[in-house]
């Protein structure tokens, strides 16, 4: 025990000193066991699936007849499906936090609201899956598609982003509003200047989580994007991109992964997948990291 927690348990009673050290002791432990299972799993997951990594299997289409495994076509499907859900969900998410924040007035309207969007981001993923089938794949024509996939992801995704940037935006002082507001600043002006650089940590971390779910999700997108490990015809530019996501559908490395240890029981292109997974995910969260601290200095 250093000598901060000594002297903080120094004018207690040896019961309370006791109990103060085993609930130390506990959180120490606790905090152990989380670090090695996360260092378990990803050296796992590493030594089983590194071996099975190589260039061509990262960029090339998988072949029956050539005897070739690849995951360019899932690599391709992820990065459309990421970009096209986060247009999307960002703006409205962030949007929606700063309404109900900032401008709202009716209190019970924000209770319900708020009670809605708990509600929606505690729901299993088949549940939006089997929405976003009837909804986007067939009422709105989109059939089976990438594009039907990332609206699917949009209404899994964007209960847990109003949530968190709202529960940011809470945690900016009211006198920061007010100092600025007595000053001359009008709402919107107050809200971009002062509200939301001293909130963008939280609204960073509602990102972060958006966008874990979103590249880890395989349930929502093997009813909706489909299950076809398939190199659509990609095109450069702007019109070719929204093209494809009307056009092609596929699976994305979610999906992959269920597809080589599930259906084929292929485990070591499953982890070698997983790996892939990991990969992408620590670059995604070091980027929005960065991207936080610089939108924080400005």
């Amino acid at each position: 025990m250093n000598r901060e927690s000594a002297s903080l348990t120094q004018g207690l009673s040896a019961r309370r000193r006791a109990y103060d050290i085993g609930m130390r002791a506990l959180l120490y432990a606790s905090a152990i066991i989380i670090c090695a299972l996360l260092l378990f799993l990803i050296g796992y997951i590493l030594v089983r699936g590194i071996p099975h990594l190589s260039w061509e299997f990262l960029s090339s289409e998988e072949s029956v007849i050539k005897n070739i495994e690849g995951i360019l076509p899932a690599l391709i499907n992820t990065l459309y499906v990421v970009i096209a859900t986060l247009i999307i969900v960002l703006p409205l998410g962030v949007g929606s936090a700063i309404y109900l924040t900032e401008y709202a007035t009716n209190k019970k309207l924000v209770a319900a609201i708020e009670f809605a969007t708990e509600t929606l981001a505690g729901m299993p993923s088949i549940i939006f899956a089997l929405v976003g089938v009837i909804v986007f794949c067939e009422f709105a024509g989109l059939g089976t598609s990438l594009l039907a996939g990332a609206f699917s992801l949009v209404m899994m995704t964007l209960p847990t982003i109003i949530r968190t940037t709202q529960e940011s935006l809470k945690t900016v002082p009211q006198s920061y509003r007010e100092g600025s507001l007595a000053l001359g600043a009008g709402k919107w002006h107050m809200v971009r200047t002062v509200v939301l650089p001293s909130s963008v940590d939280g609204i960073v971390t509602g990102c972060i989580l958006a966008v874990g779910r979103i590249v880890g999700e395989s349930a929502v997108l093997m009813f909706t994007a489909g299950m076809g490990m398939r190199l659509a015809k990609y095109g450069h530019g702007l019109g070719e991109f929204f093209k494809n996501l009307f056009d092609s559908s596929g699976a994305t490395l979610t999906v992959a992964l269920y597809n080589y240890a599930k259906e084929r029981a292929d485990f070591e292109s499953a982890f070698a997948v997983a790996v892939v997974l990991l990969v992408i995910a620590f670059i995604i969260n070091i980027a929005a990291k960065l991207a936080g601290r610089k939108l924080k200095k400005h």
